[in-house]
């Protein structure tokens, strides 16, 4: 019996150690599991609405021309930048909560800079006006604070060095030779400076694996991506030749600005920085986005705060019906509405000016799309014309009305 005891007495210390480890991890692990509970429940929770993406969720709230941000708030609901938002659910905004104490801002939420008071204090009454919150914060006394405001690295706001930009179309050199616009219009003179320091993002439609919508005419096939192209690349020259930034997002090595009719479908379109058009769509996509987002990241780093994005498709519609070029936006962008209703605006006066009998219908529209919703600047979606429809299809094979569409949407984004 003794013997016997003797065995069990380190049995038992072992398990009594095991057991006090146990407990240890599990206080741990409950300790930090409510550090968490309580650093989440700080963040303003809201509902995904129908048509949300990370992106368009934290533009409606102001919030996304900081990256950390959007790094709080992948950390904050455990997802990654590609989740998708599933509508109803509610997500942690990167907006802390405090309690204000009647008295001032500063004092409230700890903090002594006065600009950065002030900066909070003008973001809550935005977003009351936006009715995004039902009360002021000086009646309710509760404070929205920016996550960004109080935790974003100084990099994040400060700006740095210039950044490198693409020799062909980023950057004006001395004799301004741009390769990519073909032989014949390399040479690009510098008409003005109207348009020195604005941004644009040139992002024509398909390219690479997908030719996009196809059609026939005189026997041969014609194909979307080649026609939006060509309306991209004249639109970029324009842009570039009034003193602009202009990146062409889906670039061809050798097709240049095209005068022929029949324009030929390939597939050796690449992205921004040379790399090869995924296969998948929904790659292709993302692709896009996330080589615009990252050029905005660094172009606003730099100063350069006003920034558009510009996709340009050709629609595909049943052969007897005809479309004039419409705009869109998505619903959150107010700026993107705006911008669409002065595109059309400008192909209003267009047609009145010089097609008086026809009239004009191209509409504005707010549509739930991955370019609209997942790109950073303000963006407008393009379609210029039915593929399609003999008659709408003149409106993209004949080189005068290329150039002309590229003037137009020229006019439109310049004032």
């Amino acid at each position: 019996m003794h013997n016997s005891l003797n065995l069990l007495l380190p049995l038992t210390k072992v398990m009594f150690s095991s057991m006090m480890r146990l407990f240890q991890f599990l206080f741990i692990f409950l300790f930090s599991a409510e550090c968490f509970a309580s650093d989440a429940a700080r963040f303003h929770k809201v509902e995904a609405l129908a048509g949300d993406g990370i992106i368009s969720m934290l533009r409606r709230y102001q919030l996304e021309q900081y990256s950390c941000n959007f790094d709080q708030f992948y950390k904050l609901n455990k997802i990654s930048r590609k989740t998708p938002l599933i509508v109803g659910k509610s997500y942690f905004l990167p907006i802390m909560m405090y309690d204000f104490n009647g008295k001032t801002i500063r004092s409230s939420i700890g903090i002594d800079d006065f600009n950065t008071a002030l900066r909070i204090q003008h973001y809550n009454e935005r977003m009351h006006e936006l009715s995004l919150r039902q009360e002021k914060f000086q009646k309710d006394k509760v404070l929205w604070v920016p996550y960004h405001e109080l935790h974003c690295p100084s990099a994040d706001l400060e700006i740095p060095s210039p950044i490198e930009p693409d020799p062909e179309i980023a950057k004006s050199g001395k004799k301004r030779v741009f390769p990519i616009f073909g032989d014949a219009l390399a040479y690009t003179p510098l008409i003005s400076n109207k348009l020195k320091g604005k941004v644009f993002y040139i992002s024509s439609g398909h390219g690479g694996p997908d030719p996009g919508a196809t059609a026939k005419r005189a026997g041969r096939t014609i194909c979307e991506d080649e026609y939006a192209y060509d309306v991209s690349l004249r639109l970029c020259r324009l842009l570039v030749s009034h003193g602009a930034t202009a990146y062409m997002i889906v670039r061809d090595p050798d097709d240049g600005i095209r005068s022929e009719e029949l324009l030929k479908c390939d597939q050796d379109e690449v992205a921004w920085g040379g790399e090869d058009l995924p296969t998948g769509q929904k790659a292709r996509l993302f692709q896009r986005s996330d080589i615009i987002n990252e050029l905005y990241d660094k172009n606003r780093l730099v100063g350069n705060n006003n920034q558009i994005a510009v996709m340009i498709h050709v629609d595909s519609r049943s052969v007897g019906t005809r479309i004039d070029a419409f705009f869109c936006h998505h619903a959150t962008s107010e700026s993107g509405k705006n911008l669409a209703e002065k595109l059309q605006k400008t192909f209003k006066q267009k047609y009145a000016a010089y097609q008086k009998d026809r009239g004009y219908w191209g509409e504005v529209e707010a549509r739930d799309l991955h370019m609209l919703r997942e790109c950073k600047p303000t963006s407008v979606f393009i379609e210029l014309a039915n593929i399609k429809n003999y008659s709408d299809q003149q409106r993209v094979v004949v080189e005068k009305n290329r150039q002309l569409l590229a003037e137009w949407l020229f006019e439109g984004l310049a004032n």
